[in-house]
């Protein structure tokens, strides 16, 4: 006892330390590492998290905003005994020698239940912080007394039940909840300590909680355990090892409870059964590759699994990436890509909440030293850290969040469909996600009897004996009625066997030329592989390849199939086969004549469709397929094939592409389906054409030592998608680019597991996307994940809406789509007709007059017409051959063009007719071809005082100084008017008036209007221009003649 008190007084001795100093003189903050050392298991192993420590303490003492003036240094204390295990002897023993030794401000750690109560108390008494981010159970939760300076920020399980309790509010369960949990009784206990936080927190919303738990070491009956549960609850949450929750769902899968009435919650909070490093394949946890992975799959449709929410900032990516750099010494562990490294971020921001309290704790006056103060300014903190979003409850606590994943189907796939945000207190859908519940209803938490049926709604009422006798000869009839139902279906079917139907004797089948024609005119119409990587399938002989036989039966052209059996033995199921093919009545199915089984000619008569099968219309080069043809054909196999799955004959087992034929309204139908009794083994004589036949045998069937002649639903689905690369393709069956292969080693490497997978090629110019995608996942390895052919069809109907019907009705679609549309058509020709029709009118009136254009277009001849009276214009540019001279041709052809294109606009304004321009000479006239009066020497002369008036502020682009000098002269007289020639028809004038007008331009003077006495004579009677007598003027050709200067007009009446 004395003892006992000596080392109290010791520890309160201790807890009033100083803060040490160190040698450089910068105060020193102690912290006190308390973890397991070399027990990787546990996920607070300082292997594990000592990494993001040294991360956070490293980022403190680099930063002086936090902690200013202080250094961070920890001493490490392991928590485990000698074999490795958390001790709660070990532990507190340790914590004693740390702060004896160091006397620490602050204790990180421990992260075990039974080691962190101990330690927690001792810290408690010395008033020392801990923070720990392991310390899961419920009782930690009340921080009144002992605990009072513990703060966790790691997983709560009571932030979990908060979770789950939303679950329950979300979907309507407010009655009853389960939890059933594996429990050891040694160590940590993880799931105990995990469930009980849910079951306490579950409480608070009024449910009733059944809890079930087993015992690791104890053998478990998992069939007894199903059925407890199926007794007690209907949503259920299970914590145990994967392997084990395994089992237990393929028990409660065959007991029926995954129907849709229950829903199993799997608490794997580090999801540990979704890792890759654990298991063979990532979020698929029912996949071990074991005998059960199909009852396995099936029952984890009613599983959703619950973990702890992976931080996605880019802090948390940035501190992954560090963590690498402490790979080596002291720790000398890598870490792996697992949900478990949020708990060593969770490690690292504890360390900086402690950093951001102490600052705020010395801001506020107190010493470091206040673990009361410290405490209180880690609660209700938030900041955003490694591990995310940090906020911590006013109890200490950090608030969780998580994730709820669900199996999507089609792949077989864990997906997260939603999040638990813990500081909103929300539940958060994944957009585009939801959970696809089994039955598509959502169960219900307690059947409508109750659990031990004692709803007394449920209770019959009692009967009296005038209804239990009723109700006894209803029954004794109704049984009557089924029976003799079933007695006449049983007799009707004795009869249909008995009869033989589809028996055909030999002597009534009469043979075709048919096949010979077809030979002689080269139409082979199977098993061609010409294209593919390998050649032909062309047997020993090198000749000759498959064709389809043909014969007469009742008129009727069959195909005829023999059969290599010396005998047909008719046993019941023969029969029966017999009759399932009779029964078959489908548009894409060949229909069963009948069957012939008179040694030696067994054979097989079916359908004849005569365009060929699918590869020789793929093989012939001739025949072009658009892709519409092409969706057809397939769209045809997938009806077939989705018939045939339904049907009692439930596979084909030998779909390829020359088992798929076209009839005459090129509809594809499937042949060589059913009776497989009577398939033979291959022959394997021919090497190669025994491998060639197997090209579209999916890798399952072809790793078994006898495959089902029948073959498999998902095997049908894997030749489909070869098929679908041929159409897509048209390079043969097997298709490999740049590579050669051989049948033999295509299927030797098809059947060996090797990865990546050996499949045909795929290739993106030949088709969309979306078809590649399909082919890859009708050919996927695993058979689970291949669609099935209602799967098919929605997916093709998705990226290809036109294509819904057979050949015939698109083509006969798309006529009547182009009579709806020619009128549309017809009317855009016609516009666009008219338009072009009104720019070759718009250019011929360019060319010519309009009236002579209009003449023309009529189709008359234009004939030469004389004028008595018209005026001419001419013009040139004085100077103009040595400005062309000093000019480029370019710079020449710019002028002429700005002049000109000036001139045209002007002279649109008068009555007038440009007739033609050489080089620098203009010639208009006015007065043609549609007459005016005396009106044309007024247009003519108006027409030329503003072209005078426009050149002398025209300005030349080279030379914009200079004056461009314009010389006018006009003459008014007779004319003769035509159109001369036939290419590039020009009109022209003829006469002494034109070489006069000539004569009035070239004998003018710069910037002057030239007139003649003729046109003077004009415009004195028009009384409204301004003239001057120039005199008399030497002409060639004329001698002596009176010319004037135009001045002008007169003002009062220039717009008369």
């Amino acid at each position: 006892m004395p003892g006992a008190w000596l080392f109290l007084l010791l520890l309160k001795s201790f807890s009033c330390q100083g803060v040490a100093v160190g040698d450089d003189g910068v105060n020193n903050l102690t912290m006190a590492v308390l973890l397991p050392k070399t027990n990787r298991v546990y996920p607070w192993a300082w292997p594990r998290v000592g990494p993001a420590i040294q991360l956070a303490i490293d980022r403190i003492n680099n930063d002086p905003s936090l902690l200013p003036d202080l250094h961070v240094q920890t001493f490490f204390g392991n928590s485990e005994d000698k074999d490795g295990v958390c001790s709660d002897s070990t532990a507190p023993v340790v914590a004693v020698d740390l702060q004896f030794t160091h006397h620490p401000e602050v204790f990180l750690g421990p992260g075990c239940i039974y080691t962190a109560a101990p330690v927690a108390r001792f810290t408690a008494h010395w008033k020392v912080p801990l923070i720990t981010v392991g310390a899961s159970a419920y009782g930690f939760n009340d921080k009144t007394d002992v605990y009072h300076y513990t703060t966790r920020t790691g997983l709560i399980p009571t932030k979990l039940g908060l979770f789950v309790g939303h679950l329950h509010q979300m979907y309507n369960w407010t009655s009853r909840a389960m939890i059933v949990y594996r429990d050891s009784n040694v160590d940590d206990r993880p799931c105990f300590f995990t469930m009980e936080g849910l079951y306490m927190e579950l409480l608070k919303f009024n449910l009733t909680v059944v809890d079930l738990q087993f015992k690791d070491k104890e053998l478990t009956n998992y069939t007894t355990l199903i059925q407890d549960i199926k007794q007690k609850g209907q949503i259920i949450y299970m914590c145990c090892y994967p392997d084990m929750f395994r089992q237990l769902m393929i028990q409660a899968w065959r007991e029926g409870l995954c129907s849709g009435d229950f829903a199993f919650f799997y608490v794997d909070v580090w999801g540990a059964s979704l890792q890759s490093s654990i298991f063979p394949d990532p979020k698929r946890p029912w996949y071990r590759g074991d005998a059960d992975d199909a009852k396995a799959r099936e029952a984890f449709k009613a599983v959703m699994i619950i973990t702890y929410k992976e931080p996605d900032n880019p802090e948390y990516k940035e501190f992954l990436a560090n963590l690498n750099r402490f790979s080596g010494e002291p720790f000398h562990y890598k870490e792996e890509s697992t949900l478990m490294n949020a708990l060593a971020a969770s490690f690292h921001d504890s360390v900086l909440l402690y950093a951001h309290a102490v600052n705020e704790t010395r801001n506020n006056g107190y010493s470091m030293k206040n673990a009361s103060a410290v405490t209180s300014h880690m609660r209700n903190k938030s900041f955003y850290g490694a591990s995310g979003f940090v906020k911590i409850d006013d109890s200490g606590d950090r608030e969780n969040d998580f994730s709820l994943w669900d199996m999507y189907e089609a792949h077989g796939t864990f997906q997260i469909v939603s999040h638990y945000n813990g500081t909103l207190r929300k539940i958060i859908p994944v957009p585009g996600q939801e959970i696809q519940w089994p039955g598509n209803r959502i169960p219900r938490d307690f059947p409508p009897c109750g659990f031990d049926h004692s709803n007394p709604e449920c209770k019959k009422s009692s009967f009296t004996i005038l209804e239990i006798m009723s109700i006894v000869i209803c029954f004794i009839l109704l049984i009557i009625t089924i029976s003799s139902i079933f007695i006449y279906r049983k007799l009707r079917l004795e009869k249909e066997l008995a009869a033989e139907l589809w028996r055909i004797r030999w002597e009534d089948i009469h043979s075709s030329n048919l096949e010979k024609n077809l030979r002689r005119a080269g139409s082979k119409l199977t098993l061609s592989l010409r294209g593919s990587n390998y050649g032909s399938l062309i047997t020993t002989e090198g000749q000759f390849q498959i064709y389809a036989k043909t014969a007469y039966y009742k008129g009727n052209i069959i195909a005829v199939k023999h059969i290599n059996r010396k005998r047909i033995e008719l046993t019941r199921n023969v029969l029966f086969e017999l009759k399932h093919m009779r029964d078959v009545q489908n548009e894409h199915l060949t229909r069963f004549v009948g069957s012939c089984i008179d040694p030696p000619n067994i054979c097989i008569l079916t359908e004849y469709c005569p365009r060929g099968s699918l590869q020789d219309i793929l093989e012939n080069e001739s025949i072009t397929l658009d892709w519409m043809f092409r969706y057809s054909l397939i769209n045809d196999i997938i009806k077939g094939m989705l018939f045939l799955h339904n049907s009692v004959i439930v596979s084909h087992g030998n779909l390829k592409s020359s088992n798929c034929v076209v009839d005459s309204r090129f509809v594809l139908k499937i042949t060589d389906y059913g009776l497989a009794s009577f398939r033979c083994p291959p022959d394997s004589e021919d090497i190669h054409a025994y491998f060639a036949k197997k090209l579209w045998t999916s890798p399952e069937l072809l790793r078994m030592e006898t495959p089902p002649p029948q073959g498999t639903p998902k095997g049908d689905v894997y030749s489909f998608g070869i098929i679908l690369q041929e159409v897509a393709l048209r390079n043969g069956v097997f298709y490999v680019d740049n590579a050669e292969y051989s049948p033999k080693e295509i299927i030797e490497r098809v059947r060996s597991r090797e990865k990546p997978i050996f499949r045909p090629s795929t290739n993106l110019y030949c088709h969309i996307q979306e078809l590649g995608q399909l082919m890859q996942r009708c050919w996927a390895e695993d058979q689970f994940e291949r669609p099935d052919f209602n799967q098919i069809k929605v997916q093709l109907r998705k990226f290809n809406r036109e294509s819904s019907t057979n050949i015939l009705d698109n083509l006969l679609s798309r006529m009547e789509q182009y009579a709806n549309n020619l009128e549309e058509l017809v009317e855009d020709r016609t516009q666009a007709y008219l338009e072009e029709k009104r720019k070759a009118e718009a250019l011929l009136y360019q060319i010519l007059p309009h009236s002579v254009a209009e003449q023309l277009k009529r189709g008359e001849t234009v004939q030469a017409e004389a004028f008595d009276s018209v005026t001419i214009y001419f013009s040139d540019i004085v100077g103009f051959t040595a400005l062309s001279a000093e000019s480029t041709p370019m710079q020449v052809v710019t002028l002429l063009n700005d002049l000109y294109t000036c001139f045209d606009a002007i002279i649109d304004n008068f009555d007038v007719y440009k007739v033609e321009t050489i080089g620098d000479a203009y010639m208009v006239v006015s007065g043609l071809p549609v007459r005016n009066g005396k009106l044309h020497a007024r247009e003519i002369a108006r027409m030329s005082l503003a072209l005078l008036d426009a050149v002398k502020s025209f300005k030349i682009r080279h030379r914009p100084d200079q004056q461009l000098r314009l010389r006018i002269g006009i003459h008014t007289g007779p004319v003769c008017a035509g159109v001369v020639g036939l290419k590039m028809p020009r009109y022209c004038l003829f006469g002494d008036t034109v070489n006069t007008a000539s004569r009035m331009e070239s004998n003018g003077e710069a910037l002057k209007i030239h007139v003649s006495t003729a046109t003077h004579s004009v415009l004195e009677e028009l009384n409204c221009f301004i003239l001057e007598l120039r005199g008399d003027v030497e002409m060639k050709g004329k001698g002596k003649v009176r010319t004037y200067w135009l001045q002008g007009e007169c003002a009062s009446i220039t717009h008369g």
